[in-house]
């Protein structure tokens, strides 16, 4: 009998079972399927402890999360001593209610480019008879002061983020948010409330996108982390779906003559709104936030909620003498702003605001953007003409995008991991961006379609696949990973800065992609595709040479691993040298080491 179907078997077996079976591993013909049933092969191979047996789960879940994390179905990070119970509901609750935010972010981001293309929205805003210099200007406008008032919204977020903590500020961004969905709303043919509306919407969304990935980080345990931050991502390109659907449900089942084909789309978007404000009731405060301020017994009874573990668990102690350690030792709130921004350049952590930094722009020119923000005018450049069959195209569009984050948040950033993610979907993404661009060049659709000459061939179909399979790829690396990874490299003492300068500048890049992006459809045609094709593969070759891996690493272990240059530690990666301490096994080594620490202070 082969060892998978064994452990098929046995999965739905009692944990006496184990005992019944471990005897006959003598019998099997392959050393790998014996040494599947030996202990060593449970606690060495998988690092899963075989007292992760003995907790407080029903027998047959306990076996059931046992065999499958053995047998490499999980979604988790190995190489951790997250036992299975902190893996539990709760944790992921706290996360979808947060990413609320990025249902929000994404919706908004994806609807207004198909509301502006509707008939009734042109009528009542005047643009119907406009030069299309003059509706590149309005759309333009309109677009990029969404992400003008993110890039602020973040930047501004900071200080109240480490005063009031991150659940309050979350519920006030979803306020700032929902003011600007209720002007968005009531617009009624006024560009200057749609604008106003834009600006303030983005004001909340800026503020939110700063702090709920670092929420999400702080309260998720290692083995998941990347999972739970993947979540939030999961939820934008949802949320973008939405809005690429919408559009075209209200453009095939409302009369053009009515205002409300444009006034519900733009009015959906405080659903996500009101969910967040009320979600964020329920949700705890960070524990790190919480020890920070030396609340160090509300943190502890935060953690053991959110673990769903004994405060007497090794685990919880373990993790709770990590933070105590890192808290004590730094601070921001024993750092002056002075101290905090003279650390940005200190080594160790330079470098990583450098790669943050990098990632978080440069993931605004993978083509991705310019698609959700102009899909229909896109499409419009592929050949595809009609305002319905515009938005049914983009409606697929947002389908390819959430499936490829589905895809990040469940393989990619756990199992694949992130530097190759990033590696991968700067060399796979491009290809279709290139094909993109060469059959534009070749085939001139719009120019066709503007003439009433409508020839789609099965070239033309592939244009229009590659568009898909570019935003599935871009999806399940680069739009994901570069928010887990900014959100868990930074050090304890100024991470929300460091996250709000990094969330900053990816909207510093999205407003620059917002506001040039009608041009360069306009102006250079084709070469706008090329132009993002080669900035792909810059990014990969970066990414290789300068990105190190962060899967399974605690966020106290980031400062032993960017302590060292990072092409040197991406290299001694590479040749499977440990970069991060071994983590002791021993609580009472841990306090031990902590308390002399203390001491030797003190003397």
């Amino acid at each position: 009998m082969g060892y998978q179907r064994l452990a098929y078997i046995i999965r739905w077996s009692s944990p006496r079972v184990l005992d019944r079976i471990r005897p006959l591993r003598s019998n099997f013909s392959s050393p790998r399927e014996a040494s599947f049933l030996s202990s060593s092969a449970y606690s060495t191979s998988q690092r899963v402890r075989l007292r992760s047996l003995k907790s407080s789960q029903p027998p047959r879940q306990r076996l059931s999360l046992y065999i499958i994390t053995i047998m490499g179905w999980s979604t988790h990070a190995s190489g951790t001593l997250d036992p299975p119970e902190v893996r539990n509901w709760r944790i992921h609750l706290v996360a979808l209610v947060a990413s609320c935010s990025a249902l929000a972010m994404g919706y908004d981001t994806a609807v207004i480019g198909g509301t502006m293309a509707l008939d009734s929205f042109r009528r009542d805003f005047d643009l119907a008879g406009k030069s299309q210099s003059h509706r590149d200007t309005v759309q333009g406008n309109i677009v990029s002061t969404f992400q003008a008032g993110c890039f602020f919204g973040a930047l501004l977020t900071f200080p109240l983020a480490e005063k009031w903590g991150r659940r309050k500020t979350v519920m006030l961004a979803a306020l700032v948010f929902l003011i600007g969905g209720t002007l968005m709303t009531a617009a009624h043919g006024k560009l200057e409330m749609i604008i106003a509306g834009r600006a303030v919407a983005g004001l909340g969304i800026g503020a939110s996108s700063l702090v709920v990935p670092v929420y999400i980080a702080e309260t998720a345990p290692p083995s998941i982390r990347g999972r739970l931050v993947g979540i939030f991502e999961i939820a934008s390109q949802g949320g973008g779906m939405l809005g690429f659907w919408i559009n075209y449900a209200t453009d095939q089942t409302i009369n053009v003559e009515s205002q409300a084909q444009w006034i519900i789309p733009l009015a959906l978007q405080l659903v996500p709104g009101v969910g967040l404000f009320f979600g964020m009731w329920w949700c705890p405060e960070s524990p790190r936030w919480l020890a920070r301020g030396d609340d160090f017994e509300g943190a502890e009874r935060i953690l053991c909620t959110l673990r769903g573990l004994d405060r007497d668990h090794d685990y919880v102690r373990r993790e709770m003498g990590e933070i105590r350690q890192q808290v004590e030792e730094r601070s921001t709130m024993r750092m002056s702003k002075k101290q905090q921004f003279k650390k940005l350049f200190q080594k160790g952590t330079r470098n990583r605001m450098g790669i943050g930094m990098a990632l978080m722009f440069l993931q605004s020119f993978t083509g991705v953007n310019i698609i959700t923000y102009y899909a229909p005018r896109i499409f419009e450049t592929l050949g595809v003409s009609g305002t319905s069959l515009r938005l049914f195209s983009t409606g697929f569009y947002g389908i390819a995008k959430t499936l490829g984050m589905i895809c990040f948040t469940f393989y990619v950033v756990e199992k694949v991991g992130r530097r190759k993610g990033l590696i991968w979907g700067a060399a796979l993404g491009c290809i279709p961006m290139w094909y993109i661009g060469g059959y534009v060049m070749r085939a001139d659709p719009a120019g066709a379609a503007a003439a009433g000459v409508v020839n789609r061939d099965a070239w033309g179909y592939l244009a229009m696949v590659c568009v898909y399979v570019n935003g599935f790829i871009i999806c399940a690396t680069w739009q994901g990973i570069t928010w887990t990874y900014c959100s868990e490299i930074f050090p304890l003492d100024i991470r929300m800065l460091c996250v709000a300068i990094t969330t900053a500048d990816t909207w510093l890049g999205s407003f620059i992609i917002a506001r040039s992006t009608p041009y360069m459809i306009s102006d250079l045609g084709y070469g706008a595709y090329f132009f993002f094709s080669a900035i792909l593969v810059c990014m990969g070759i970066w990414a290789f040479i300068f990105v190190p891996e962060t899967k399974g690493i605690t966020l106290e272990e980031m400062d032993a691993l960017f302590m060292k240059p990072m092409h040197k530690a991406v290299w001694a990666q590479l040749r499977g040298k440990e970069l991060v301490p071994e983590r002791s096994d021993s609580v009472s080594d841990e306090k031990k080491y902590i308390e002399s620490e203390q001491f030797e202070r003190k003397e």
